[in-house]
């Protein structure tokens, strides 16, 4: 099956995939969330550097141990989450 993706592994490095990401990211502020995330979807209209920086995942635990934090805004529960370990 031929690559037609670029996805981030565990160490968020590029790795060709024949099939698409769940969940896209932003490499500059390592956050990561749902693909239809109003958040993103707003960035990436508004034009500008968004989208060059978008990374995408094959799974929730490959964007957490590349170094990504959940979206507050697409994935409310699981920032929460993360926030309260952060800051225990």
């Amino acid at each position: 099956m031929e690559a037609r993706y670029t996805l981030r592994d565990h160490a968020d490095r590029p790795v060709p995939s024949a099939a698409p990401g769940r969940f896209g990211g932003h490499a500059k502020s390592r956050i990561y969330g749902r693909l239809d995330c109003r958040a993103a979807r707003a960035a990436i209209a508004r034009g500008g550097p968004y989208a060059r920086h978008r990374v995408f995942f094959a799974d929730e635990p490959t964007a957490v141990s590349a170094g990504y934090r959940p979206c507050a805004v697409c994935m409310p529960e699981a920032y929460a989450a993360w926030k309260t370990r952060r800051n225990a």
